[in-house]
């Protein structure tokens, strides 16, 4: 059994000699509902924003002095950290397998993966004939490495293959901005053709014929509106816009069903979607509407050909107040006229995914944090489960790219056990592993406990932490405690397994997750509470979830490192708000922490599509006061806050690079402590970062030596 980590020599964590940046107040005040608002670091949102995400050379030069000045800061009070950074950059990638390969997928005539080469930073697309041995040559379709030479930033976006397999669609952002740029690749000659389309996102769907292809198109503000359509060899100036969502607040996206036989567009906010489809053997054709909006009212859709004797839409939706979602079945020619039921609404069993092939209908069901997969027979209705043992752990499925087949594959990992890949035969239940993640430097699950307890909320709700440690550290308050949250737009934090993350757990530390609400960890439901005039549900869950660590022995007051990101971010900083004694440090990752200011600017790109999720400052006065009641900046008090790292990407578009910084210039006036405020900007990635699997690296690594450098001494000045 291998020990745990001694990090002894670790330096506690200290202010550099040099004081901290100070961002200069102007005046600037804004008068809404009655209300003053007063913004004197506003002048750090650069008026020539739209142009700086697109190219970071044009930032004004006040604006890029003080940036620079942050992290000049950060350099120096992260500089001790350096041989800590070092050796955690070396365990982590320590535990990459360099020349990786995902398990190819079948599609036609040949099986496509991604894979790495040893030293690379970025993946390599490949292909073989689908029947060929395990050992024979791949082909080269797109080579990430040689693509990002020379930028200092690259990252592909999605890439599809034509039906013929002539011809690869594929996308690259360039800037970290997420303005896709889509190419059509020649895989008999490997050069790309002259169809060069700007400023797009996700994936494209080939029309039958492999002719032309279906994309969305983002506008001058950030927001994927529109769908068109490109005709091989035209200029994408004159591509047809097939069609166009009149609301800003919305979000389209294109996608092809599993049968093959339909394009659909699905446009979508937070809370209201609606589907439109297109023949793909007819592609000049109008999309055609499945089911009209209806507010609160969510699906999505997939085909058979042949259900019922007929073409069928199996839908997943949550209309007639089914708020864990229901599946039905409606015909494909009158959606509305002819549907039925095929799973009825479960309370508080929630059906995340489903998808349907030949003779299968699967789905991706959770039930209080823990996931299953379902299968059910189509021709008699039967059904098993493929479910696992352990106490957390993350599951999820792919039913490829073939509709005729009886092979589901699906992944399992948790946070003792790295990911595993699977192909399971439907017909006979059997399980063939595939793929378990090489770890290089080696690796014991039995070298870890793996937990899943419950803490009581305020209000009597409980709420679902996974927690990791190894198996010397003993929960008796003496650990350090990372706790990691972020509980918004209904996403859930898988209990899957990090090889980075070791390195905390290997130092010593108990790695907890809070299933907070504002997740759908416990149904959609769950979502619905920590959101709109329930949102500070999800920061009370969190400050629970850390009361009740203390309370079980997994952590201390004063011993807890919160982290969160983006949403996650805003968490971060209403906690630090609210509860500053508890934590000894906060890590921020391009926090959204701005709400208010943000909500009440529909210039910016995210602004209307979020006001679903958080509400609208500008026509509501009770979302303007809400709002105002836990914005982090809004709510900076004379405090001692705890150590406090936030990261920053300039060219995000999502959390403005402003935000952060606006942020930390108030905490660092407010703060009655002298532990260190610091701010680092990545000046060329954006909202996720480094984009280099190995850069990457480097930006966690500095996330964990704050960590460890910030409980490297006890501070018992926190109280449960």
């Amino acid at each position: 059994m291998r020990k745990a980590v001694d990090r002894s020599p670790t330096p506690a964590l200290a202010a550099p000699p040099s004081p901290p940046p100070r961002a200069e107040r102007r005046s600037h005040s804004t008068v809404i509902h009655g209300a003053t608002i007063d913004d004197p670091y506003s002048w750090l949102r650069a008026e020539n924003w739209r142009e700086a995400i697109r190219r970071p050379e044009a930032l004004p030069s006040d604006i890029r002095a003080h940036l620079e000045a942050e992290n000049a800061y950060a350099a120096a009070l992260l500089g001790p950290l350096e041989p800590l950074k070092s050796a955690l950059i070396a365990e982590m990638r320590g535990r990459i397998k360099e020349d990786d390969s995902s398990v190819p997928q079948r599609d036609g005539p040949f099986a496509y993966a991604v894979r790495h080469r040893e030293g690379g930073q970025h993946p390599l697309v490949v292909r073989r004939p689908a029947d060929a041995a395990e050992d024979a040559p791949d082909q080269m379709l797109l080579d990430g490495d040689a693509l990002a030479e020379g930028r200092p930033y690259f990252q592909f976006g999605g890439w599809a293959p034509s039906p013929d397999h002539r011809r690869l669609a594929w996308s690259a952002d360039e800037a970290g901005s997420e303005y896709y740029t889509m190419r059509v690749r020649d895989l008999e000659s490997g050069k790309d053709a002259g169809d060069v389309v700007p400023d797009t996102s996700g994936p494209a769907v080939w029309a039958a014929d492999g002719l032309s292809f279906w994309y969305v198109r983002i506008d001058e503000d950030h927001r994927a509106l529109e769908v068109y359509r490109h005709v091989l060899g035209t200029d994408p100036a004159g591509d047809a816009l097939v069609y166009r969502e009149p609301e800003a607040g919305w979000f389209v996206r294109v996608e092809q069903t599993r049968s093959g036989a339909y394009v659909v567009i699905t446009v979508s906010d937070h809370d209201t979607s609606e589907a439109h489809l297109i023949d793909r053997t007819t592609p000049e054709a109008a999309p055609r509407l499945v089911f009209p909006r209806k507010a609160g009212v969510q699906y999505d859709v997939d085909h058979h050909p042949g259900l019922d004797g007929r073409s069928t839409l199996i839908i997943r939706t949550n209309d007639d107040d089914a708020v864990d979602f229901k599946l039905i079945a409606a015909d494909a020619q009158a959606p509305s006229e002819a549907r039925r039921e095929l799973l009825p609404h479960r309370p508080g069993v929630y059906v995340l995914d489903h998808a349907v092939t030949e003779r299968w209908l699967y789905r991706l069901e959770r039930v209080d944090a823990l996931p299953r997969i379902v299968v059910r027979s189509l021709a008699d209705g039967a059904e098993h489960e493929i479910a696992f043992a352990e106490e957390a752990y993350a599951l999820g499925f792919d039913a490829g790219r073939e509709f005729d087949s009886d092979m589901l594959r699906f992944s399992y990992s948790s946070p003792a056990t790295p990911a595993e890949t699977w192909d399971y035969d439907v017909p006979s239940r059997e399980r063939t592993l595939r793929k378990r993640q090489d770890i290089p430097s080696g690796h014991d699950p039995a070298d870890y406990v793996v937990r899943r307890t419950q803490a009581l909320a305020p209000d009597g709700e409980t709420v679902p932490v996974t927690i990791l440690h190894h198996v010397d550290v003993k929960p008796d308050g003496s650990a350090p405690c990372l706790l990691y949250g972020y509980g918004a737009y209904g996403i859930a934090m898988p209990a899957s397994f990090s090889g980075g993350r070791l390195s905390l757990v290997d130092s010593g530390f108990i790695y907890a997750i809070a299933h907070i609400r504002g997740g759908t960890e416990k149904g959609w439901g769950w979502y619905l509470d920590g959101k709109l005039d329930r949102k500070p549900n999800t920061f009370t869950d969190f400050i629970a979830v850390a009361g009740h660590l203390c309370a079980e022995g997994y952590a201390s007051p004063g011993r807890i490192v919160a982290h969160g990101g983006s949403a996650g971010g805003m968490l971060m900083g209403a906690v630090a708000n609210m509860r500053p004694d508890l934590f000894a440090a906060i890590l921020a990752e391009v926090p959204f922490v701005d709400v208010l200011t943000t909500m009440l600017d529909e210039t910016l790109p995210l602004t209307p599509p979020e006001w679903p999720e958080w509400g609208d400052p500008i026509r509501d006065p009770a979302a303007f006061d809400r709002i105002r009641s836990y914005s982090p900046v809004d709510n900076v008090a004379p405090q001692p806050y705890p150590a406090i790292l936030a990261l920053a990407g300039l060219t995000d578009p999502r959390v403005t690079y402003w935000e952060p910084a606006k942020w930390v210039a108030r905490l660092r006036e407010a703060t009655t402590s002298d532990r260190p405020i610091a701010l680092r900007t990545n000046m060329e990635a954006g909202h996720g970062g480094a984009a280099g699997r190995f850069d990457r690296l480097e930006e966690v690594a500095i996330a964990y030596a704050f960590a460890l450098a910030a409980t490297a001494a006890p501070n018992s000045g926190g109280t449960a």
